[in-house]
């Protein structure tokens, strides 16, 4: 999932220099065809993307959020036990082991002073995605299509927010967290979303892609709000980024911050819809 986001990350870099787009094009470069050909082809391809997200997240929040070694263990754990248990289909034990994890995870941070809170909320707030990211593309019939739908839902909520936020401009959205993110932009971002899922939707013959247009600007929305979310945990821990893994990219979690809401959400809205991604 990570990569995915990460590595094909369509929107247009911040004003920071050359040679920082530089970097940013390159790492795009290799590692985009390594993720895209991942949710291509899915099964233990997919699998240990997901895993290898899922262990560089919990690297990260661990790192950011002061933990130590024994909660970056059990976060770890918790976070692979719970992606090979949605790829075997057993759900149930899955979330289990997100709880079971979030309640370890909290006990051990006690334990070490370093805090039960955080260490919690990272085994939640990030292993959830990923098991939803699994489940999702498990779908035998259109889980590839439903994945590349949701990654072109996020691009184009990036896209459209970055250049309706600098064409139009107007109030902040919340400054509080991102002073750059404005009202105009988040319009924006949810239409281009609309759009893009439509025109998705339509190619890849998911069905009912009125529907999906709605749900697609729902999602924009819902991404925005994990990308400030995500803001405001880097502020709260004062950092700058989640770390420096990805040359000129920041972090796994600085590119993912928007998929880390809308894929949960969305994987919610298919289970309550009756667990098929197709849309009649």
């Amino acid at each position: 999932m990570s990569f995915i986001a990460a590595t094909v990350d369509m929107a247009p870099p911040k004003a920071d220099g050359g040679d920082t787009l530089g970097r940013r094009v390159l790492s795009a470069a290799v590692l985009a065809p390594l993720a895209l050909a991942a949710v291509w082809f899915g099964g233990l391809a997919f699998l240990a993307l997901i895993l290898l997200a899922a262990v560089l997240l919990a690297w990260e929040w661990n790192g950011m959020s002061g933990g130590g070694v024994w909660t970056l263990a059990v976060h770890g754990i918790a976070a692979v036990a719970a992606v090979a248990l949605i790829y075997w289909g057993l759900a149930g034990w899955s979330l289990l082991a997100v709880a079971g994890g979030a309640v370890a995870a909290g006990i051990v941070g006690l334990v070490t002073r370093s805090g039960p809170a955080w260490p919690s909320l990272g085994v939640v707030y990030l292993t959830l995605p990923c098991i939803a990211l699994v489940w999702l593309r498990a779908d035998p019939a259109i889980g590839r299509e439903t994945i590349l739908w949701l990654l072109a839902v996020v691009w184009a909520t990036d896209i459209g927010a970055y250049f309706a936020g600098r064409g139009i401009g107007g109030p902040k959205l919340a400054p509080r967290f991102s002073p750059n993110k404005t009202w105009s932009g988040l319009l924006g971002g949810a239409m281009a979303a609309g759009l893009a899922s439509a025109v998705v939707a339509s190619v890849a013959g998911l069905g009912g892609v009125l529907a999906l247009a709605l749900v697609g600007a729902i999602l924009a929305v819902v991404s925005q709000v994990g990308d400030l979310t995500e803001s405001g945990f880097k502020r709260h821990f004062g950092v700058k980024d989640s770390s420096h893994l990805i040359p000129g990219h920041g972090g796994v979690m600085d590119r993912v911050d928007g998929l880390l809401f809308a894929v949960p959400i969305y994987a919610l809205i298919v289970f309550v819809a009756g667990g098929t991604t197709a849309w009649s």
